[in-house]
């Protein structure tokens, strides 16, 4: 068992342009007067970090903890979701997502993929020199707009699908292995990885990859109604990173898991802020400990109700009270009976 660290906070939904949300060191502070010990960087976001220069320099991520470590707070982990997203984009999600690429890529899809490729490797790059050993990102997605099989879909889609999104990643996974780094996909609806049976078909398709390894946020399987605390018994080797984030699914008589097309705060599945959803944080935590995870609990704050900082002024001291600090005995220790052969004996009634 291990303990697990904490509190941390993903910074990508509280950068803005007035201070202190405007830089890395006003944000850095910030968060460590709510009481957070680390950061985690939205690594499409300049105010934050410079990804080149992070992939290229060790001297600047020096600075860039020596900035963090000055309000004591440790950095976390490095995140691409946006540029991992571009990885693979399905033609129905074209104009959406290139307002997630850099300008001159924009409405050249070849080249956004070229772009988001040499992005997801620079964020392996720049961990190395953060010292870091995980990264957390998007698959981006295929196959999504075909999730729900009708009308049929064209035999072999869903595989093809899958053999080019492994087709993409393979070289981004191998340049993760080389640095040391593991690439940790958030599995989320709306990327083609988005369950455990969909990761499973990916992971395969890799080899079964050492550096394919997964973000675990319950929240997202919460929305799906699936057993999110089972699924750390069953990906627990796989699970390098943890986005401690709540939500609710309060089926209706008109609404589900799918939620009608309402907008957020009118959906029966739909993310809150810590402490506000229905997800067992006590049980994950447990089981997360159980299985020796030892890395950083990070806030995700969405919410469709409550005010950002008071989520994130709230979600420290919530996380710090479900870190487990586990034991370095057996709660029965007291009760020392040694090793007498001749009392095992006798208990299973082998002296007879």
């Amino acid at each position: 068992m291990k303990t697990i660290k904490g509190p941390a906070i993903f910074l990508a939904q509280f950068v803005g342009d007035e201070a202190p949300f405007n830089t890395f060191d006003g944000i850095c502070g910030w968060a460590a007067s709510l009481g957070y010990k680390g950061v985690q960087i939205a690594a499409w976001d300049g105010r934050l970090i410079d990804l080149k220069q992070a992939a290229e320099s060790k001297t600047y991520c020096d600075e860039l903890k020596g900035t963090a470590a000055k309000h004591g707070v440790e950095i976390t982990e490095l995140a691409t979701h946006l540029q991992g997203q571009c990885v693979a984009v399905n033609p129905a999600y074209d104009d959406a997502l290139d307002a997630f690429a850099a300008p001159e890529v924009r409405g050249n899809p070849k080249a956004r993929q070229e772009w988001a490729i040499e992005q997801v490797k620079l964020g392996a790059r720049a961990s190395r020199n953060l010292g870091l050993d995980a990264h957390v990102t998007f698959s981006g997605s295929l196959a999504w707009p075909f999730l729900y099989p009708w009308p049929p879909r064209p035999a072999g889609l869903i595989e093809a699908a899958f053999e080019e999104l492994a087709r993409r990643w393979r070289p981004i996974l191998d340049l993760h292995d080389e640095v040391g780094v593991d690439a940790c996909f958030e599995l989320h609806p709306s990327e083609d990885l988005f369950d455990g049976t969909s990761f499973e078909r990916f992971l395969a398709l890799v080899d079964d990859h050492p550096r394919c390894c997964i973000n675990y946020d319950p929240s997202h399987f919460r929305l799906q109604n699936l057993d999110y605390v089972g699924f750390i018994d069953v990906y627990h080797e796989r699970i390098k990173a943890f986005h401690v984030k709540d939500a609710e699914l309060r089926s209706t008589p008109k609404q589900g898991v799918y939620s009608g097309y309402s907008d957020w705060p009118d959906r029966a599945a739909r993310f809150r802020s810590l402490g506000d959803g229905d997800i067992d944080f006590t049980a994950i935590f447990s089981q997360l400990s159980v299985h020796g995870y030892d890395s950083w609990a990070v806030l995700e704050w969405e919410c469709a109700i409550k005010n950002r900082e008071d989520g994130a002024r709230e979600g420290a001291p919530f996380i710090a009270d479900h870190i487990i600090r586990v034991s370095e005995t057996n709660f029965d220790d007291f009760i020392d009976q040694g090793a007498d052969t001749e009392a095992v004996n006798r208990a299973l009634g082998l002296n007879r």
